[in-house]
C-alpha cells in the first residue's frame, strides 16, 4: 500500500520541495500551510506519517498544538517536527507530546528520507511478523529482533523505534555503561545529550506504567546509562 504523508509547513518554497522530493519516492504527500487548514483534513483521514513545522503562520506554537491533537486522534502515528527551532526546551517538548523524531531543517533530504523509511519499516515489521523469532531475554525483558518489539512480563512495551534501539543497546551487555554517544549510534540518530536524556526518560515511564517497580536502567552520572537487573 502506498503510504500517505502530510506535511504542514507555512514557507511554500520548503513545503513543496520536500513535497516534490518524497513524491519521487513514490509516496503520497499532502501539504498544508496552518494548523486550522491540517485538522481540517485529519479529521477527515489521518495520513500515515505527518511532518510538522512548530510556527505555522501567525501560530507560534502550532506545530505542537497539531501533534497533541494528533496524539489524540492515535497513539501509534509517525509524527516528525521538521523546524528551525532547535532549542532543547523546544526538541525536549516536541518528544514529550509524542513525536517520534525532533529533525533540523539543516539536515540533508536524505537523513530525513532514511528516517521515515526505518519508521515504516518498524511499522510493516510490528504488522507483518516473520514466522522466525530472534529473541534477546534478559530477565523479565524480551526483545524481538524480527518484529522489532519489547516485551516487559510477557506485556508489550509501546515503544517507537528509537526507543527500541536504545533498550537494545542497553540490553544487550547488562551491566556495561552505554554512553549519550553510543546510544545515539545505535539508535541511529543525531541529537543533542539532553534529547537522549529526554528519550531515556520516556523509556522509563513506559516500563513504570507496566511495572511502578521497574529500575532497570541505572544512570551512571557522568558516563551515561547500563541495564541492570533491577535488584
Amino acid at each position: 500500500m502506498t503510504k500517505r504523508i502530510a506535511i504542514v509547513e507555512d514557507d511554500e518554497a520548503i513545503r513543496e520541495n520536500y513535497a516534490d522530493a518524497l513524491r519521487s519516492q513514490g509516496f503520497i504527500v499532502q501539504t498544508y500551510r496552518n494548523k486550522q487548514q491540517a485538522i481540517n483534513a485529519f479529521d477527515l483521514a489521518l495520513p500515515h506519517l505527518a511532518i510538522l513545522d512548530i510556527g505555522l503562520e501567525e501560530d507560534f506554537d502550532g506545530g505542537f498544538d497539531l501533534c497533541r491533537y494528533l496524539r489524540e486522534k492515535s497513539a501509534t502515528l509517525p509524527i516528525i517536527f521538521l523546524t528551525a527551532r532547535d532549542s532543547d526546551a523546544d526538541i525536549i517538548s516536541g518528544l514529550r507530546l509524542g513525536a517520534n523524531d525532533y529533525v533540523s531543517k539543516t539536515m540533508s533530504f536524505a537523513n530525513l528520507s532514511a528516517r521515515i523509511h526505518t519508521i515504516f519499516k518498524f511499522l510493516d515489521a510490528m504488522s507483518n511478523p516473520q514466522p522466525v523469532d530472534k529473541l534477546i531475554e534478559r530477565g523479565e525483558l524480551t526483545i524481538n529482533l524480527d518484529r522489532l518489539n519489547v516485551h516487559w512480563k510477557k506485556t508489550l512495551v509501546n515503544s517507537t523505534i528509537t526507543e527500541f534501539w536504545m533498550i537494545h543497546s542497553l540490553a544487550l551487555n547488562p551491566g556495561h555503561v552505554k554512553s549519550k554517544q553510543q546510544l545515539m549510534d545505535d539508535a541511529k540518530i543525531f541529537v543533542d545529550d539532553n534529547t537522549v536524556t529526554a528519550h531515556i526518560k520516556r523509556i522509563r515511564k513506559k516500563f513504570n506504567a507496566l511495572d511502578i517497580e521497574f529500575n532497570c536502567i541505572e544512570t551512571v552520572y557522568g558516563m551515561g546509562y547500563r541495564w541492570n537487573d533491577g535488584k
